[in-house]
């Protein structure tokens, strides 16, 4: 059995006052949460990150942050309304900065004319279940264990 080790940093920005205001609080879950997916990806070689840790599932660490990524794309083009984007990874800053011009959380975007508070709280629902998620892979590829 692999001794486990911990993490014995928070994965949070805990400094400074909380934030204003509720679209500022979600973003800040959010940022939250995906700092702790980084760490719970951190120091692990290719060949680790896309373990099949948990057969027979297929997923993987990699597997989550490219679900993540194409996500952040589709929510991106959703909101746009606009022709869909190419497959690249790192659009979170792109959808963060779209969705900031829009600082009425009751407004309606997109298609579905969905509210901003609506997709920002599904933002940070998707990413936290998949936070809890990689804490199970992690653990199974290096018994890494915490936040």
């Amino acid at each position: 059995m692999r001794a486990k080790s911990v993490w014995r940093r928070a994965p949070r920005n805990l400094d400074g006052p909380s934030p204003e205001g509720e679209l500022a609080t979600l973003q800040d879950v959010l940022t939250n949460f995906r700092l702790t997916l980084r760490m719970k990806c951190e120091g692990l070689d290719p060949e680790q990150l896309a373990r099949r840790s948990v057969p027979p599932s297929t997923m993987s660490l990699l597997g989550l942050l490219r679900h993540l990524a194409e996500s952040e794309r589709d929510w991106l083009n959703w909101i746009s309304g606009s022709d869909p984007l190419p497959k690249l990874y790192g659009e979170q800053s792109a959808t963060d900065a779209l969705l900031a011009r829009h600082p009425d959380p009751a407004e309606r975007l997109g298609e579905g004319g969905a509210s901003v508070r609506e997709l920002m709280v599904h933002r940070v629902e998707e990413y936290a279940r998949h936070c809890g998620h990689a804490d199970l892979l992690r653990e199974c590829v290096d018994g890494r264990v915490g936040q």
